[in-house]
């Protein structure tokens, strides 16, 4: 499974790319509007139930390492897992590439894939209060905002609302 872009290459993360992933659950500029920092323990099994090879009906989260094609430089992961016939999107992107749309470019290519290769047309993604960055990118690729959920998750002691957002319409 491959899918490209005009600036990127996106493949399913294999174990070779555990420094990656390690340093995307770690990095506080990533992860602060996401999660509290999760254990050595939290983070490999996190990656380790992402590697199985992912089809239609896996239950574990398709997980892909963004690739910059001129550079071949490793710039994040986006993915998805389906739940009840709907498909919950995520992304984590380095922060020297924050900004530059390489969140939008992944994530709309994403889309399109899992629309054109397995029918699916529900998208949702759960964005933490405070997250504009993401909430920029799902709403350029379609998202619009179905509810929030005041003071639904923690993160450092402070509660957050939850931002729920969905995609009906893939824009191909």
């Amino acid at each position: 499974m491959k899918i490209d872009t005009d600036r990127l290459s996106m493949i399913q993360i294999t174990a070779e790319y555990w420094d990656l992933f390690q340093s995307l659950n770690r990095d506080p500029r990533v992860i602060r509007f996401c999660f509290d920092e999760p254990s050595s323990d939290e983070i490999k099994a996190s990656f380790e139930s992402r590697l199985p090879v992912w089809n239609k009906t896996s239950k574990h989260w398709l997980c892909l390492i963004i690739t910059q094609n001129e550079t071949g430089e490793k710039i994040g992961v986006t993915g998805f897992r389906i739940h009840d016939g709907s498909a919950e999107v995520g992304f984590l992107i380095q922060p020297k590439y924050h900004g530059l749309g390489y969140g939008t470019e992944s994530l709309k290519a994403l889309l399109k894939w899992a629309y054109q290769e397995h029918g699916l047309q529900s998208f949702n993604a759960v964005v933490t209060e405070g997250n504009t960055g993401s909430e920029k990118v799902l709403i350029k690729c379609g998202f619009t905002l179905k509810d929030v959920t005041p003071n639904a998750y923690e993160i450092g002691g402070k509660l957050y609302a939850d931002h729920v957002y969905q995609c009906e319409k893939i824009v191909l």
